[in-house]
């Protein structure tokens, strides 16, 4: 039995029924042509037969304030294997991973459940698995099933995912005068990055609030439709597209892929509220995770959070996606000066109000940002499951009251795997989005094929 970590108790505390607290993914998976008709049968069987033992974070259920081991542990309660209609489109597949997103996890048992899920057209089958926030983050959730997963096509040794050692594991093996021993140094560095915080943090109100265009505060972000209060009914969407195009137009504009993908974003989300009668008339803000990690180690979470410009109110991809550019490296320069400690004391100090107003709800109308764009880099070898090859993971995030829309993407192979987690009342026909992806994607190619593209931006 251990206490539950601050972070845990404040996911935890954030959830009710229209706010579930889990993120969650979904795999797709090709069965091989030479397969035996019963092969899924037989993997869910091997699966059920494993003398693997679950372990932590997925062998603990709440005791109170503490995580403690479930005694008790009983696969059925987690471990289902559901058909769809045959033959399931895609379609149907999405409706299904909506409505089970949708769904609270018992807080009786271990919180996370895994699907597996038959009849998709194309000779195919997925899994999608969930995890409370508490427990996990998204993307360490994700891994650990990856960790599962193997890159022969021939392997036919089945971990299932609860059973595959990860950091969390792994830090609670460590002795406690260890643990202590990690917790002081922590404490020690705290303190040693004040003087160089409290620096960078008069510099921002001396030089950046008020006087450099490009620097994103958390007070300028306007109300808009993605920033309502959110209902229990979720909204699951997801696409794959070619990280080749993108690569070209970031390479044509001499700009990052990540200034890409936000820019696609920014003029979806543009077109998506126009198309809603809904566009605010300052630029929607979104928050961008970004890694801080400097070492190699798993301890803690090593993100900080930048404020990205979208630039909605322009017209032009090429306007937007240079305010974006400029915003994102007037973060970075600033985070430049600063060691991985520093920025997180930073981070806390400028952005500790905001994240207090979302979990206290005190003022609803107003945001720091609008909507959270994660892009995290993922595995670029093909992965296979007792010879079934993964074509397709995609993420499923948290939505928030005040934060109505979760766009979420990770790569794989040569694709760009998007997933989108909205409110499904508050976001009428939010799976639009994908179209408007795809579209603007293709304007920025028609941009990128015409001499001296950059010449077109103003500004």
């Amino acid at each position: 039995m251990r206490p539950l970590h601050p972070i845990d108790f404040i996911f935890l505390s954030l959830e009710k029924r229209q706010q579930p607290m889990h993120v969650g993914g979904l795999f797709l998976f090709q069965i091989p042509d030479n397969a035996p008709e019963t092969f899924l049968q037989d993997l869910v069987q091997d699966i059920r037969n494993s003398k693997s033992v679950p372990i932590a974070p997925f062998n603990n259920k709440l005791n109170g304030l503490f995580w403690d081991e479930d005694q008790e542990f009983d696969l059925d309660h987690h471990f289902r294997h559901i058909a769809l209609p045959h033959p399931g489109r895609i379609r149907e597949l999405l409706t299904y991973i909506s409505q089970e997103h949708s769904a609270l996890i018992d807080r009786a048992k271990p919180l996370w459940t895994c699907n597996i899920i038959e009849g998709i057209e194309g000779n195919r089958f997925a899994m999608y698995f969930k995890i409370h926030h508490a427990m996990v983050d998204g993307i360490a959730g994700m891994r650990l099933v990856e960790k599962s997963l193997s890159r022969d096509p021939e392997a036919k040794s089945i971990v299932p995912p609860w059973c595959v050692e990860g950091p969390r594991a792994k830090r609670l093996k460590e002795p406690k005068k260890g643990r202590m021993k990690n917790i002081l140094g922590a404490i020690k560095q705290q303190f040693e990055t004040t003087p160089k915080v409290m620096y960078e943090l008069s510099q921002t109100i001396c030089k950046d609030m008020g006087r450099n265009p490009d620097y994103v505060s958390s007070f300028q972000a306007p109300s808009s439709i993605l920033n309502q209060r959110v209902s229990s009914s979720r909204r699951f969407a997801a696409q794959s597209f070619e990280l080749g195009r993108l690569s070209k137009i970031a390479k044509a504009l001499d700009v990052t892929i990540n200034d890409v993908v936000l820019a696609i974003c920014s003029g979806a989300l543009r077109e998506y509220l126009i198309s809603q009668h809904a566009l605010p008339k300052k630029p929607l803000i979104a928050m961008v995770p970004a890694s801080i990690r400097d070492d190699d180690s798993e301890l803690s979470n090593r993100i900080t959070m930048i404020l990205a410009n979208l630039g909605t109110h322009k017209e032009t991809p090429l306007e937007r996606l240079y305010i974006i550019r400029r915003s994102v490296l007037n973060a970075k320069e600033r985070f430049k000066r600063m060691n991985s400690n520093q920025i997180l004391n930073y981070s806390a100090l400028v952005y500790g109000a905001a994240g207090f107003n979302i979990v206290s709800g005190m003022m609803p109308k107003r945001q720091a940002f609008n909507i959270v764009i994660s892009n995290v880099p993922g595995p670029r070898e093909p992965l296979y499951w007792n010879g079934a090859k993964l074509d397709a993971l995609y993420p499923a995030s948290i939505v928030l009251d005040g934060q109505a829309l979760n766009i979420t993407m990770t790569s794989y192979l040569d694709k760009l795997e998007v997933g989108l987690t909205g409110c499904r009342n508050a976001l009428p026909k939010m799976q639009n989005l994908l179209t408007h992806l795809e579209d603007e994607i293709q304007q920025f190619e028609k941009i990128v094929a015409q001499e001296n593209p950059k010449l077109q931006a103003v500004g």
